[in-house]
């Protein structure tokens, strides 16, 4: 939100100086999930979500409706309405892309995201960790963002999940080894044939937990399953 003020004050203040205000955009692609108020006015009946949601857009009408100009105003800048899910999971679901073909040149998709979740993300093969809000507008402004070139480490999963073990009783297991080994900082590769076993779902879990296990993040690599999931989810022509 305080990135599209700004840039809708940097347009003010090109137009004051006689200059073109629409030069004012994000230089990359910018996606903006609009989260929730924590507020609940009705539960415990069949239309209590839709009611709660009329009541989240009445009272951030003026909120959403900038933000809603925002969306048409500027390039690069797609929002997505609240009501849609939470921002990790409309980033796996629709928003990450993988490879990115802008006039047929291709290129890996990564993300910084101002939430420390925004590891999920690794599961699908996509390199991405969560930053501060004013490390994140720098980046839309076309600044780079540098860090001291992390320490990588390997994870070998082997074998599969027995019946009755769920994804959650691997994740807890990868966390307390990450904890004993020491990570913070690091970037955690997971490999070996038991990745291929894993559903992309189970991946990002394992992937969203990067913040609990100290690691910069966790990354599963591009394969045949995410290739499945992306034509699951319709984009495989991205």
């Amino acid at each position: 939100m305080p990135a599209v003020v700004d840039l809708a004050a940097m347009r003010d203040a090109m137009k004051r100086l006689g200059g073109d205000p629409k030069k004012i955009n994000p230089l990359c692609p910018v996606d903006l999930v609009i989260d929730h108020s924590v507020q609940v006015d009705a539960a415990g009946t069949a239309d209590a979500a839709q009611f709660n949601e009329q009541l989240e857009f009445t009272r951030n009408r003026e909120r959403f409706q900038f933000l809603k100009w925002g969306s048409k105003a500027f390039d690069n800048f797609k929002i997505v309405p609240p009501g849609s899910g939470i921002v990790h999971q409309v980033n796996l679901e629709y928003l990450a892309r993988v490879v990115f073909n802008r006039n047929g040149l291709l290129y890996p998709d990564s993300v910084v995201g101002t939430d420390s979740h925004t590891t999920m993300i690794n599961g699908l093969g996509v390199a991405g960790w969560g930053v501060g809000g004013i490390e994140a507008e720098a980046v839309m402004l076309g600044q780079t963002i540098s860090m001291v070139l992390p320490q990588v480490v390997g994870f070998k999963l082997t074998g599969d999940l027995t019946q009755g073990t769920t994804a959650t009783d691997l994740v807890l297991t990868c966390v307390e080894m990450l904890r004993k080994r020491g990570v913070v900082g690091k970037f955690v590769e997971f490999y070996g044939p038991g990745v291929k076993n894993l559903s992309l779902a189970d991946r990002a879990t394992i992937a969203n937990m990067a913040p609990e296990y100290g690691a910069t993040m966790g990354y599963f690599p591009v394969d045949e399953r995410t290739i499945e999931y992306l034509n699951l989810t319709g984009r495989d022509k991205g």
